[in-house]
């Protein structure tokens, strides 16, 4: 598949800038895949489309504030994006996304404040393993909550880049389809007979980066880390049907399918072609063009029905992106 059939044409005053008041207020579009109808909703109204034994998969990764500001020796800048902890075989390295990268050379000092961390190996592409002493102690301290560029950065945008059932802190980039529920949505879930399972793939950059290969299947997708819990597999086994709240969990459920491991590294890249083996119905939010996650969608819903209702969105008008709105594509997946 060309990489050129993932683009649209999107007004800039359509990329949402801040999060819907409440979260739930935001829009829910409904693709009918069977029916090949697209429908208007509100995202409160998510609990209706949901049956008795069905199971929302739920991903409960946290955003870390991984974006740093350091000083070089020389007094210049250079941006960090701490994506993961290499383990113990680096010691107590990261890696990280540094930007501007081309005069960093390994063993080079950079300062945050009073802290100290050192350049020790280029992992290329503007990647770095970085080591500090104490390197969620420094986010903590000094960090800020990696917005995507698109999004303004503010007090508010900040606080509210995070799902209110964030629990396990790893991720660089929040998975944005969890936005738009709070308590009372997923309340409203329960009182419909569907179980909550939750999971957890920390996010990284190379999920929302966009695809720069001339075909799809060029593309290689960074691996992130994965663990389905016990309990949220057994839920997914005997489901009705099974609902990813978001790209993550689909790539998630579907990494487990088909290696049968519960924990480790999903580079899996999904696009059309791909035979869907654990995800019956996906929520989802409206994408960048060019991005692997929009090729996921059209693998999911099928190209024309997914191009159609992205057009349906621009014309009524929805809001694109992270802080965007919902679609939600049901019967899709493995049932195609």
């Amino acid at each position: 598949m060309l990489t050129s059939e993932l683009d649209y044409e999107l007004p800039e005053d359509l990329i949402a800038q801040s999060p819907a008041e409440p979260r739930d207020a935001s829009r829910l579009m409904v693709v009918d895949v069977r029916r090949a109808t697209i429908a208007h909703h509100t995202f409160r109204d998510l609990p209706r489309f949901l049956l008795p034994g069905d199971a929302l998969v739920l991903n409960e990764t946290k955003v870390l504030p991984a974006r740093l500001e350091a000083n070089k020796p020389s007094g210049g800048r250079v941006e960090l994006l701490f994506l993961r902890d290499l383990g113990p075989d680096h010691g107590s390295a990261w890696e990280v996304l540094a930007r501007p990268s081309k005069r960093l050379r390994p063993g080079l000092g950079l300062r945050v404040g009073e802290d100290r961390l050192e350049l020790v190996e280029s992992l290329g592409d503007g990647h770095w393993a970085v080591s500090a002493p104490d390197v969620r102690g420094l986010l903590e301290r000094s960090g800020r909550m990696p917005l995507p560029p698109y999004i303004r950065p503010t007090p508010e945008t900040e606080s509210r880049y995070q799902t209110v059932y964030a629990r396990n802190e790893g991720s660089a980039a929040a998975p944005t389809a969890g936005f738009h529920f709070t308590e009372r949505v997923l309340e409203g879930v329960e009182r419909a007979g569907a179980r909550i399972a939750r999971i957890t793939l920390h996010v990284g950059v190379g999920t929302f980066m966009p695809v720069r290969t001339e075909t799809l299947e060029e593309h290689s997708m960074h691996a992130e880390h994965y663990s389905v819990p016990r309990e949220a597999a057994q839920a997914v086994q005997r489901a009705r049907r099974v609902v990813a709240a978001g790209t993550t969990v689909a790539r998630t459920l579907e990494t487990r399918a088909a290696t049968g491991e519960a924990e480790g590294e999903s580079d899996l890249f999904v696009y059309p072609g791909y035979r869907w083996r654990a995800v019956d119905t996906l929520l989802t939010n409206f994408h960048l063009p060019r991005s692997t996650l929009l090729a996921m969608v059209m693998s999911f819903g099928g190209e024309e029905l997914v191009r159609e209702a992205y057009r349906t969105a621009v014309k009524e008008r929805y809001r694109f992106y992270s802080f965007g709105d919902a679609m939600l594509i049901r019967d899709g997946g493995r049932q195609q």
